[in-house]
């Protein structure tokens, strides 16, 4: 008999196999750098902070965040398995995530084009002024 109850933690790292494994099943993989393994292996050693959901055993969602615990956390990746999307996975994925962070540490990110309506209805504002530097190619 299986268990299927979703399990949350903030200790699990995991493989660079099940980091692009849960990506290709979420809507992330057209915007991560897929074919490019090392730069995926130094995404995972990289990260300072996970979130992560199993269900037996399997990897279905991760928030990865690069993060000094007390001023800033950047939500680098919320990639949730579409399999079990709007089932709350996301959320929690970043609440777990929250609850390692210090009191005044705010929690920045980068929506996918997709997502932009969904962030206001979990607490996200919108900031007007955020910029990007793309690497030179």
């Amino acid at each position: 008999m299986s268990d299927n109850t979703l399990i949350f933690s903030t200790t699990d790292t995991p493989t660079l196999a099940e980091f692009a494994d849960v990506l290709r099943r979420s809507t992330l993989a057209e915007r991560r750098p897929m074919d490019d393994a090392a730069c995926l292996a130094q995404m995972v050693s990289g990260a300072s902070l996970w979130a992560t959901c199993r269900r037996n055993g399997e990897l279905i969602g991760v928030a990865r965040s690069v993060t000094d615990f007390a001023y800033c956390c950047y939500l680098s990746d919320l990639a949730v398995d579409q399999a079990f999307a709007q089932q709350g996975i996301g959320r929690r994925l970043i609440a777990e995530t929250r609850s390692r962070l210090g009191p005044q540490c705010s929690l920045i990110l980068l929506s996918a084009p997709a997502a932009v309506e969904y962030y206001p209805h979990i607490g996200f504002t919108q900031h007007p002024s955020a910029w990007i530097m793309k690497p030179e190619t």
